[in-house]
């Protein structure tokens, strides 16, 4: 069959000359072979199919693939698949923006109302184009457009509307790939003129946490204002009130909030809404219940040394519903059983007792505090501390005997005076020595002995001589001298006497 399919692939080649001649007559069918020639490759294989044998149709087609691509025009076919995978990235569409927020009336009045509201959490990739208003009247399902096209403000006043009727709104954020879900206002709005808008005047002591105690009376009155007369809504965690327990009491002008026993579960944030039309104010009113704390748990005896003792334990499983402050330890000794405080406020859940007695077995306990005082229980010690007696041997401290003995020395001489007659003078001088050295006066080198006129004294080493009402007789040398079992010293002074004129 190799043999067979060999002339086959020769005899294209003769077959192009042999049709040469074929268009050489000026006939008018010559040119309708021409056209045929165009799908050549589709059409040899029904012309050579005659012309070969009848065992050559199986390599016919394979024959014919070898010269398809050697022409041209079959290139272009490859090209239509590129395009088949491009649009699959592209099939994922933009999502819709998210739905507007916070949507409120601002004002109502005989034939209009306003509203506002907030962008959307989401735009989407093709942007914002605006916001379409539309309203339904109370009662009815068809819902109609305030607006003709989208708009970016977030503020809209919807007019010619009728007063006295019900009417519902609801606000759609718009984009290039689609409108988001609508927000729609609650209530319905009356179509009726607010003569002044609803206002919460929430007290002072109010706005922070209103704490009280388990067991305590709550009775809270807030006051409001808006005409016509507004209505008053209460909630706790978008849920109405249990009248059963939380009474509420309403005037033209406040409300008031009372409970007669507050308990635990009592805590949280109240909401309170005033609205009039659509129009409405809220305030947040945070309620703390509190009680006292539970005891401390773990508390253990970790150590004993000497007059000390540290203490561990942990915070309580319950806090009363109020911050911890601190922690009160007391002790308890054996003998008399009594309790005593022995630190307050502590703010660590670790401490160390000092200044036990010795000899004594202690016991410790532990409460905890909160804003609303000391816990009804303490955790006390399963152990007991033993402050035992340390056995010490006093020992005096070897005080260095010094020699105290000293020979007398004058620290302070005579010193040369002069005086008047019959004005009484004084003669110092200071002396140290141990023992006490004696003191002895001496005029002109002679012992002034027991003369009325000369008084001797000496105190803390200052020696003194007096003498009274002296005479020009009384002037000379006066000499100190001062003796002791190590020695003698002495000092001299010339005293003058002289007589007014």
């Amino acid at each position: 069959m190799t043999g067979k399919t060999a002339p086959p692939a020769t005899d294209p080649a003769p077959v192009a000359p042999k049709k040469e001649p074929v268009p050489t007559p000026k006939e008018g069918p010559a040119p309708a072979p021409a056209a045929e020639e165009s799908p050549a490759p589709e059409h040899p294989s029904a012309t050579e199919q005659p012309t070969a044998p009848a065992d050559e149709p199986v390599p016919i087609p394979m024959a014919e693939v070898i010269p398809a691509p050697e022409e041209g025009p079959l290139a272009p076919p490859a090209e239509p698949q590129a395009p088949a995978p491009e649009p699959k990235p592209e099939k994922p569409k933009a999502e819709p923006p998210s739905s507007p927020l916070s949507l409120a009336v601002e004002e109502v009045s005989e034939n209009s109302v306003t509203l506002t509201w907030k962008a959307p959490e989401q735009t989407g990739q093709p942007g914002l184009d605006g916001y379409m208003v539309e309203i339904c009247k109370d009662g009815s399902t068809d819902w109609t457009a305030a607006n003709e096209e989208p708009f970016l403000s977030t503020r809209y006043t919807i007019q010619d509307l009728s007063s006295g009727d019900k009417i519902h709104v609801r606000v759609k954020a718009v984009s290039a790939s689609g409108a988001s879900v609508p927000a729609t206002l609650e209530q319905p709005v009356l179509i009726r003129e607010i003569l002044q808008l609803p206002r919460i005047r929430m007290p002072r002591h109010l706005r922070q946490t209103y704490v009280r105690r388990v067991g305590d009376a709550v009775n809270m009155m807030i006051p409001f204002q808006g005409k016509p007369q507004p209505e008053v809504i209460w909630t706790k965690g978008d849920q109405p009130l249990d009248t059963s327990h939380i009474n509420i009491h309403n005037t033209e002008k406040d409300t008031i909030f009372y409970i007669r026993e507050a308990q635990r579960s009592d805590s949280g944030k109240y909401e309170l809404t005033v609205r009039i039309n659509g129009a409405e104010d809220k305030a947040i009113l945070d309620i703390r219940v509190i009680e006292p704390p539970g005891p401390p748990q773990n508390l253990k005896l970790v150590d004993v040394w000497g007059f000390n003792v540290a203490l561990e334990w942990t915070p309580p499983l319950d806090n009363g519903n109020s911050e911890i402050k601190g922690y009160t330890v007391q002790k308890s000794d054996k003998k008399s059983g009594k309790w005593f405080t022995a630190l307050e406020r502590c703010t660590r859940t670790s401490c160390t007792i000092s200044d036990l007695i010795i000899g004594n077995t202690y016991s410790f306990r532990v409460f905890a505090e909160n804003a609303c005082g000391l816990s009804e229980k303490a955790a006390v010690t399963s152990a007991v501390a033993h402050i035992e007696k340390t056995k010490t041997a006093y020992q005096p401290e070897k005080i260095p005997q010094w020699n105290m003995m000293e020979p007398p020395k004058f620290t302070q001489p005579l010193t040369d005076r002069t005086t008047t007659r019959g004005y009484s003078t004084h003669l110092f001088c200071c002396v140290r020595g141990f023992p006490q050295p004696k003191i002895i006066w001496m005029k002109n080198q002679m012992e002034i002995r027991e003369d009325p006129k000369y008084i001797a004294m000496i105190e803390q080493g200052v020696c003194s001589l007096e003498i009274r009402k002296p005479n020009p007789f009384d002037g000379g040398i006066y000499t100190c001298k001062a003796v002791n079992p190590l020695g003698e010293a002495s000092v001299d002074c010339k005293l003058d006497v002289k007589v007014p004129q």
